[in-house]
């Protein structure tokens, strides 16, 4: 059987990153070709200055990040630790506004837009602050803790006209462009089954995350952190490990089920499933958290426009005994798009016209007479060809050696500020990855599914 192979590598050099311009995900048929990062050329009248909000993790991430987009200048940012502070001096300058309140960095009339990289439960309230203070925002995922805030916050953006930008970044993926582009060609056929799974073997990625040693409640603004969760007595470790406490984070359904879901909807277009069901269990993090350490999602998404009916299991496991790892795989009718280490593979095939007679059937059960009969006239009627599925093709893509997708999600935020652009992952669509996601947690506690309007992206009420 001749089977063809295309096999499409990028040859950017390591560090090179790809702008995928600011096209709406939904409805968009072609997204634009990459251009190179060292092409964007910024006027000094065009510097978008940033300040940052919550300077952890994902905050020196970010900002790093965010910094290496030319005309990008970072002017304040704001922590409860003091330590964070600090620090925030010594990595990006002395002269950096540092401050506790949030609030004085969005008074600020020289900052364009702010990086919100705070613990959950604060998500949803800074974002609309900064909104109504005119700042543009990138608010990293999930976009909000409970879903019945999320409408809020799309409301906020619509009312404000600035741009708002949910940090899941496998929506602006070349990685997951590129996966898109051959689902929507109809490489796989009809979508039938997805599932994608994100799991880690290590006490850091299961965020047993270093405290500092003069954690105590003069280095801390413990009672500003706890906002609007229940008020306990300070405790360093509540503090920074924040995801480890249902009070304040959304655990692995936040955090990583919403990166499995944006990398599903931006490569089907899908706004949603209309039932989710889930499994959890705390299994070895017995460190006195109450999130799981383990949870599976089952999702059942309905027949659109856009794609067919399938189901969507995704998973992950703090605990997994085989070393972690993460995949996504795309099953169709005529093929599977698997996504893997930052690249794809793609197996598109065409099924035989007719069952195959003989071997494992009934065949062997009936008359011999018969069997004789039915054999000639089934060889008569069909070719080998027809009898046996043929691979077309087989298709493989990598990104560059380095390739970063949240700067490319960076790119598409500022991109969309200086050209009025629509970005890859808005209010609503972070509202769609982030509902789903943390419905599981919801749908584990009552032990039961969950029907969700995924079109007015809040859940439906029980009949």
């Amino acid at each position: 059987m001749e089977k063809s192979r295309r096999q499409f590598i990028q040859s950017l050099s390591a560090g090179t990153s790809l702008l995928l311009g600011g096209i709406p995900l939904l409805g968009a048929d072609e997204r634009p070709l990459p251009q190179i990062l060292e092409k964007i050329k910024v006027s000094p009248n065009d510097t978008i200055r940033i300040g940052l909000i919550g300077s952890g993790i994902i905050g020196h991430y970010d900002t790093t990040t965010a910094l290496k987009v030319p005309g990008v200048e970072l002017v304040a940012v704001a922590d409860l630790y003091q330590g964070r502070l600090d620090r925030a001096q010594e990595k990006w300058g002395k002269d950096i506004f540092a401050t506790r309140n949030y609030k004085e960095i969005l008074a600020r009339k020289d900052i364009d837009a702010v990086l919100v990289c705070t613990s959950d439960h604060w998500h949803d309230h800074i974002t609309i602050d900064a909104l109504k203070a005119g700042k543009h925002v990138y608010c990293e995922k999930p976009m909000v803790h409970h879903v019945e805030e999320g409408l809020a916050v799309v409301a906020a953006q619509k009312a404000s006209g600035k741009v708002l930008q949910v940090g899941s970044q496998r929506a602006s993926s070349v990685v997951f462009q590129e996966a898109r582009k051959y689902y929507q060609q109809g490489t796989i056929g009809e979508i039938t089954y997805v599932e994608a799974y994100t799991d880690r073997n290590s006490a850091n990625g299961a965020w047993q995350y270093s405290i500092p040693t003069d954690a105590s409640l003069q280095t801390v603004s413990w009672d500003t952190f706890l906002g609007d969760a229940p008020k306990v007595p300070f405790d360093p470790v509540r503090f920074f490990r924040w995801r480890n406490y249902k009070a304040y984070g959304t655990g692995v359904a936040g955090d990583l089920f919403v990166h499995n879901v944006t990398g599903l909807h931006t490569v089907t277009n899908s706004l949603g499933p209309e039932r989710i069901y889930a499994q959890g269990a705390l299994n070895y993090w017995k460190d006195g958290r109450d999130a799981y350490d383990l949870l599976t999602g089952f999702m059942t998404y309905g027949k659109t426009e856009n794609h067919n009916a399938f189901q969507f299991m995704t998973r992950v496991n703090l605990a997994d005994g085989a070393g972690g790892g993460e995949g996504t795989r795309l099953i169709g009718t005529e093929g599977v798009i698997e996504v893997k280490n930052r690249g794809i593979k793609i197996k598109h095939f065409k099924r035989a016209k007719v069952a195959s007679m003989g071997g494992y059937d009934s065949l062997e059960s009936f008359p011999k007479a018969m069997q004789d009969a039915m054999l000639a006239d089934y060889n008569a009627k069909y070719s080998p060809d027809d009898r046996r599925m043929k691979v077309l093709d087989e298709i493989e893509f990598n990104a560059p050696q380095g390739y970063d997708d949240r700067l490319d999600h960076f790119i598409n935020f500022f991109d969309s500020i200086r050209t009025g652009k629509p970005v890859f992952e808005d209010a609503s669509f972070g509202l769609r990855a982030a509902g789903p996601s943390v419905l599981c947690n919801t749908s584990v506690e009552i032990g039961k599914p969950i029907e969700w309007d995924a079109l007015n992206m809040k859940v439906k009420k029980a009949k």
